[in-house]
């Protein structure tokens, strides 16, 4: 498969160098100094999984990869309307784009600008950061993809595509990954981002790892009260569950051995970058206040970290 990954950070640059590896045709986009890392020494990856090496193409500019099977897009949300814009150089006729970002409102973006028949919404279970430029560090969390195609919250979802077939063997067959096909996308997305809310929101705010945050019984009281909160949220938009969200990523949690891990949004604010707090915080508190939900865990999280935000992003 020809394989463009749209924002080459820690979980693009992962995903694409493991699907380089299995033999498919990956160009990465990047910028700055990770890009000219990129195109001077290749791409490495330091991973649970295995390490590796790979001499891939890099660019800043869409143009000069052409039509491509896949667009991986792994920008940040604050990032997606723009790259949006410039996803027309890469698509062709039967071409896909899959959104594995955070938060719950990216696919809906992407399909103003190509057409809802053309996204697949996902979700990535894994701890990746940009270690150094060209240097992708990959700690924990077991490298899975969920995907579906985008469709409207109360619609049946369409019928699952030959072009989904190939790009999930591919994913099955590559190492170091692995990856899943949903006929519930909504579902699969509020499901992440209430795990994503709890763990970004009290790694964040503590400035401790997972571990410590486990460990503490108050701190770990509000990461149940998170969840629980962007659930609710969840059910007033109509996403609908064939579990329990709370419930699985708590007994998950509890068994999981990362207790080292922090979150990208826990990065963000102590490297001074721009913060996802809107998409993640942000977006459950203005769902929320549109049906009338008090969520009291997440306003909190959320003013706690406002000011350190706006000061990154300025």
């Amino acid at each position: 498969m020809e394989i463009a990954v749209y924002g080459a950070g820690g979980v693009g640059a992962y995903y694409g160098g493991r699907l380089a590896q299995q033999g498919h045709d990956v160009t990465l986009i990047a910028r700055g100094d990770h890009l000219d890392a990129l195109q001077r020494d290749g791409l490495t990856v330091e991973s649970v999984a295995g390490d590796f090496a790979l001499d891939l193409p890099a660019t800043d500019d869409p143009e000069d990869i052409g039509e491509v099977d896949v667009v991986l897009v792994c920008v940040k949300s604050f990032d997606t309307e723009a790259v949006a814009g410039h996803l027309d150089a890469l698509l062709g006729a039967d071409s896909a784009v899959l959104s594995l970002q955070n938060g719950v409102e990216n696919e809906a973006v992407l399909a103003d600008a190509v057409g809802a028949e053309r996204v697949w919404g996902g979700v990535a279970y894994i701890f990746s950061t940009i270690k150094e430029p060209g240097v992708v560090e990959h700690t924990g969390g077991p490298a899975k993809i969920v995907f579906g195609q985008y469709h409207d919250v109360a619609a049946e979802p369409p019928a699952r595509s030959a072009l989904a077939d190939a790009f999930l063997d591919a994913c099955e067959s590559a190492a170091g990954m692995t990856a899943d096909y949903t006929e519930n996308l909504h579902g699969t997305l509020w499901d992440k981002l209430a795990l994503i809310c709890a763990q970004a929101g009290l790694t964040a705010t503590t400035r401790r790892p997972f571990g410590d945050v486990r460990e503490n019984e108050a701190s770990w009281r509000l990461y149940r009260r998170v969840m629980e909160e962007v659930v609710s949220v969840a059910h007033a938009e109509g996403v609908r569950f064939e579990w329990d969200p709370v419930s699985k990523w708590l007994d998950a949690m509890e068994a999981m051995d990362n207790e080292g891990n922090y979150s990208s949004l826990h990065y963000d604010l102590t490297h001074g970058k721009r913060m996802e707090l809107d998409a993640l915080h942000g977006s459950v508190v203005g769902h929320a206040r549109e049906h009338g939900i008090d969520v009291p865990a997440n306003d909190a999280v959320y003013a706690i970290l406002a000011p350190q935000a706006a000061a990154n992003d300025g």
